[in-house]
């Protein structure tokens, strides 16, 4: 990466080491960087070599030698994460050492954009995080913490915190960037640009602009139509001290990639004719109306040609003070309005063999997503007992909006791509469980404090977190027509509707020590306990119980690690023993069933890093042994939660010879169980991803990327029936011309 020449000022040098954390460079996929600066579940940001907490860092090379597709597809390599990428651009599953994923999205991570949550709960009904992020060229790098203080320096993330990280303008790259898809329609033009505008003043500008199909889906028309603008404004203070401005709009559409129809033989997922897990879409050109029902009772008509279709808006600020007694302030606020739809083709049944089966759309207008967090904390360096103390002191606080619409039709759906008019509307579908339509806030308030000593080889730390969560709304079902498939005589229903009106409060720990051997091997140990509040899945089925007259439930994840970095020569390891309790309550919309289970999960998690010459190699490994501890099911006790891998590895080599690098991401997982109890086997697989990044001149490259190469079906999720299924997008290719100045 070319590195802007422009001198800001000379006093740049002398803020440098302050805002190392938020101005490292591209972190190489090859190399752990055990020295860098990790803020991220960092009071005071640390050393990854002097932290007690499991941290993993992906640069902006690595993410383009990844081939990854989207924001869920870079986790894929890192240990202790478990991404199931399968569903596009969006609406992504990821959880972390052994946490279940009950029912989809990221219920135990917290996604953060520059160190704030792009959503207050990671598991929302048809509006996870990921939909309303995406990366490009103004990424500087992802971090993420695993376990340890990510359960109290952040609400609703006992499990890990995963930070979108920018870049800010100071001392990078710029470049533009032109991606065709190769074998399939797209056209994808990025930018980033960051110059000086002042003496100690500088900005950051960028984003993309995309259209066409992209990937193995061939829809048709355009499902890939959008894009997405970032800026910044950095102002230098003295002592190290700046203040920043951030700015965001995304507006993008990308098909909803939802299971398709199978069938499950002896335990094991078939195929059906026609219709391939790893490219079938169901939404064609001709496909172009859905009528439904919005909140206020009015008829609308979608294109289900949309998709995902995501809008977000945000205007932030962030400031660092050094003040003169000695005390650290650093503030963090940002403001979003989150809105869209979420439309997609889910099979309801497998058609028994057939040449169509019932399809119900999964039509949710994600009315009102919005939000805004506020972050405040002050720290304070003190000697104490011959060693260096910090103290900090934080308070967060939030409010998060969720009011979505259901209403969900069902179509005879053939695998030739013909439809039917309506067999059954929003109301009628599954019983009419699926037509709803809610408006809750939910505020947070919530204290923390964290206090470190560091004394020759030994650092001791620990945090606290006091979670206060209110919510605060109303919900309503839709009243049955006269008629299965008329919206004539449709309305809420207002016998229906439930008030929402209580309050939660949990306490959250975490405690660790960091032990160097010397500058290249440190030991440390770490234990933490911390909560998730749900959200919407506590919002049906519980009628009554959410008037603050009875507990409402919540989920625990306590977690103990001990853990081991160590560098020699070219060779880095990062290795970590972990073991995990949870405890947790969970609805599922598809299959309307309730659930209430404990899990036992212990594991080892792995990141090597080597280099010789032109060769490099990065690698990662999980190996997890998770039981269900308890359930309603009694039959369930003993089994392996759903979709839990034994192992899960990935290894990227690359090798450079003159001006050509070429390499691999190969991602590879053990067989896994369908359901809980363990009748339908999802088998192992090993996914190819390959690129090759020639260097025209001094500042052009082009760049090759294969995802799946070798076109492998791997299944990532199924229906307890298995009737549908949903695996990783078939093999894809893209070519990129970058040029940088």
């Amino acid at each position: 990466m070319k590195a802007n020449k422009k001198t800001i000022s000379p006093k740049t040098i002398a803020v440098a080491a302050s805002l190392a954390a938020m101005q490292i460079g591209a972190v190489y996929a090859q190399s752990l960087n055990l020295d860098e600066v990790v803020v991220t579940a960092s009071p005071t940001g640390r050393t990854k070599m002097k932290s007690s907490d499991s941290v993993t860092s992906v640069g902006e090379e690595a993410i383009m030698r990844s081939g990854a597709t989207s924001a869920a597809e870079i986790l894929r390599s890192i240990p202790g994460i478990r991404a199931e990428s399968s569903g596009g651009e969006g609406n992504a599953n990821i959880t972390v050492r052994g946490a279940p994923v009950s029912a989809g999205g990221s219920r135990y991570v917290q996604m953060q954009e520059d160190g704030l949550p792009v959503l207050l709960f990671g598991d929302i009904s048809f509006g996870t995080p990921d939909q309303f992020m995406r990366t490009d060229f103004t990424t500087d790098r992802v971090e993420v913490v695993r376990g340890g203080s990510a359960s109290t320096l952040a609400s609703n993330a006992p499990g890990a915190i995963i930070n979108f990280v920018s870049k800010a303008g100071r001392d990078v790259g710029n470049a533009v960037g032109v991606t065709t898809g190769l074998g399939s329609r797209l056209n994808r033009y990025d930018f980033n640009f960051g110059s000086a505008i002042g003496a100690d003043t500088y900005f950051n500008m960028g984003g993309f602009t995309r259209q066409g199909e992209g990937g193995p889906f061939k829809t048709g028309f355009n499902s890939q139509d959008g894009g997405q603008f970032k800026a910044s404004v950095t102002k230098e203070l003295d002592k190290g001290s700046y203040v920043r401005v951030n700015f965001k709009n995304l507006d993008d559409k990308t098909p909803t990639i939802l299971p398709v129809p199978t069938k499950v033989t002896n335990g094991s997922i078939q195929t059906l004719p026609g219709i391939d897990p790893r490219n079938a879409f169901f939404i064609n050109p001709n496909m172009t109306r859905d009528t439904t029902i919005d909140r206020n009772g009015n008829q609308v008509t979608t294109n289900p040609a949309d998709g995902l279709h995501v809008t977000s808006r945000s205007i932030g600020l962030e400031a660092k003070l050094n003040l003169d007694s000695g005390w650290t302030v650093e503030e963090r606020m940002r403001k979003s309005t989150n809105g869209g739809r979420f439309v997609g083709m889910f099979p309801a049944d497998n058609g028994n063999g057939g040449n169509t089966f019932t399809g119900t759309m999964f039509n949710t207008s994600l009315d009102n997503m919005d939000n805004m967090f506020n972050d405040l904390k002050a720290s304070k360096s003190f000697d104490m007992n011959g060693g260096k103390s910090v103290f900090t002191g934080g308070l967060f606080t939030g409010s998060q909006n969720l009011a979505q619409t259901w209403f969900w039709n069902q179509y005879t759906v053939g695998t030739n791509g013909s439809w039917s008019a309506p067999v059954s509307s929003g109301w009628n579908t599954w019983g009419g469980c699926c037509s709803r339509t809610y408006d809750v806030k939910y505020n947070v308030t919530a204290p923390y404090a964290a206090l470190s000593w560091e004394k020759d080889k030994l650092t001791v730390e620990g945090s606290v977190r006091q979670n206060d969560m209110s919510a605060t709304g109303q919900t309503f079902q839709g009243s049955t027509p006269t008629s299965a498939t008329s919206l004539s005589s449709a309305s809420w229903n207002a016998a229906s509707a439930d008030t929402v009106n209580y309050k939660q409060s949990k306490m959250s720990y975490s405690g660790g020590a960091n032990y160097a051997l010397n500058k290249d091997t440190a030991f440390f140990a770490r234990l933490s306990e911390g909560y998730n509040f749900a959200a919407d899945r506590l919002l049906y089925g519980t009628a009554g119980s959410l008037n603050g007259s009875k507990p409402v439930s919540f989920n625990r994840l306590k977690q103990q690690e001990l853990g081991i970095k160590h560098r020699e020569g070219n060779l880095s390891l990062f290795g970590s023993f972990f073991m995990a309790q949870t405890d947790e309550s969970n609805y599922e919309a598809t299959t309307q069933k309730f659930t209430t289970n404990s899990y036992d999960a212990k594991g080892f998690e792995l990141e090597a890093g080597y280099r010789s010459g032109a060769f490099r190699l990065s690698a990662g490994a999980t190996i997890t042994d998770a039981k269900i501890k308890s359930s309603l099911t009694a039959a369930e006790v003993g089994k392996k939660p759903r979709r839990q891998a034994d192992i899960m590895y990935a290894l990227s080599p690359s090798y450079r010879t003159g001006d050509l690098e070429y390499g691999a991401a190969i991602i590879g997982s053990s067989k896994s169980y369908g359901d809980d109890a363990n009748t339908i086997t999802m088998d192992g697989y090993v996914i190819t991803n390959l690129f090759a990044n020639y260097r025209i001149n001094k500042q052009t490259s082009a760049i090759v990327s294969i995802n799946n190469a070798f076109n492998k079906l791997a299944f990532t999720e199924v229906e307890g029936d298995g009737h549908a299924a949903r695996a990783l997008a078939g093999r894809s290719a893209k070519a990129t011309l970058k040029y940088e100045f």
